[in-house]
């Protein structure tokens, strides 16, 4: 067998593509916000990641703009050289305040903040204990961690799954590891699938009695729950016993990198340990300084939060009205679960003719019976667009016998 064979014989996506179904890499030629070009045409966009929608908000884009005239570019270096900017300093600052932690410590890209973190804080002989539901950028720091245990010579175990959200099942696998071992929680605050928030208290009890740290990915949390948007510790007034929280700039903050809060020791550590830290280059000066301006907006402006909050309320009381299958988890992802590969495909196509762009999430990337249209929000939706979503998939729906 070549190693190039199973390349060569992947033909999924070209017959999608033949078909027209094909949901993916569709390139956006322009943004305004909830509008954009596509195929040179707008649609709304009803996918989209960009929650307080300040993507494309004066502020931010003028900040990032002024970033190169003083900066350039890029850094050329890693933080630990020559890689730090007086900008890094003061982001990460404003985060360890604005989350109410000691230190803060910035990541080039959101999906490598957890890769600085697992596999630095796990030695040989500690385990990373981890919801099976976990995103990927999660499975991919723990199975770093193991693959550095196994390195040392002591064995991959050191990565416990329990089933998803389920407190008991936590503490079932947890309290079978030795009790003086060091052990690491890592969870979704919401979980960008489903939306589901976890259930931190709990996870806090477990946690205490059982010799183990959490650490929760606030991705999709920050600037959607939370006092003031501060994510999913804030949610549930958890702060103080939330050990570390770690979060992206690719979403809320309409740029690209990521960070962890918490303890100064702890992340003193890290920042001197972690090589995902020490041999990526550092986050551009454009992308910093647009974070900064989103979190200016975002402590100026919370009123962006009662908006998103109340468009993705409309949108999930609207949708399971009409008989869509979906959750009651209040955040900014609303998914409408088809539990077909086909009829999503189908429907995704149909919404994206009728000018709605959506996500279409199918198996292996969820489980079979789960096959859904993930929709999310942003304050910068109006009635009209909403109003319009909903009639397109009320159509849609109806005429592939999807509700009736």
């Amino acid at each position: 067998m070549d190693l190039f064979d199973k390349c060569k014989g992947f033909t999924r996506a070209d017959e999608t593509k033949a078909a027209g179904l094909y949901p993916y890499f569709h390139a956006i030629e322009e943004s305004e916000g909830p509008v954009v070009t596509i195929g040179g045409r707008k649609v709304i966009m009803a996918g989209s990641n960009n929650y307080l929608g300040l993507t494309a908000h004066p502020a931010v884009k003028e900040a990032a703009k002024k970033a190169i005239d003083k900066y350039g570019t890029g850094c050329s270096g890693s933080r630990y050289l020559t890689g730090t900017l007086d900008l890094h300093v003061e982001l990460e600052a404003r985060l360890a305040k604005f989350l109410g932690k000691e230190d803060c410590l910035l990541y080039s890209t959101g999906f490598q903040t957890a890769q600085g973190i697992v596999p630095t804080l796990i030695e040989p002989g500690e385990f990373v204990v981890t919801d099976k539901d976990n995103h990927a950028c999660i499975v991919a720091g723990n199975l770093i961690a193991a693959g550095m245990s196994s390195y040392a010579g002591k064995g991959t175990e050191v990565i416990v799954r329990y089933k998803h959200n389920d407190m008991k099942h936590l503490e079932t696998v947890i309290s079978r590891l030795p009790k003086e071992a060091g052990k690491l929680i890592v969870t979704d605050g919401v979980f960008s699938t489903s939306g589901q928030i976890v259930d931190l208290p709990a996870m806090v009890e477990v946690a205490r009695a059982n010799n183990a740290r959490i650490l929760v990915d606030d991705a999709h949390a920050t600037g959607v729950i939370g006092k003031g948007g501060r994510g999913t510790a804030s949610h549930y007034g958890l702060e103080k016993q939330t050990d570390l929280t770690m979060g992206t700039f690719s979403k809320t903050f309409a740029s690209l990198g990521g960070y962890v809060v918490g303890e100064r020791s702890v992340i003193n550590y890290l920042k001197h340990h972690a090589p995902a830290l020490i041999f990526s280059a550092s986050p551009t000066p454009a992308s910093v300084a647009a974070a900064l301006a989103a979190l200016d907006i975002l402590e100026k402006e919370p009123q962006r939060i009662d908006k998103l909050m109340y468009n993705a309320r409309k949108m999930r009381t609207g949708l399971r009205a009409m008989g869509y299958r979906v959750n009651d988890h209040d955040s900014a992802v609303v998914p409408v679960i088809i539990g077909d590969t086909e009829k999503v495909l189908v429907m995704w196509r149909h919404l994206f003719d009728a000018g709605v762009f959506v996500n279409a999430f199918i198996r292996p990337g969820v489980p079979p019976g789960l096959e859904m249209l993930r929709t999310s929000y942003m304050a910068t939706h109006e009635d009209e667009h909403l109003d319009k979503i909903l009639g397109v998939f009320s159509l849609v729906g109806k005429k592939l016998g999807v509700i009736s």
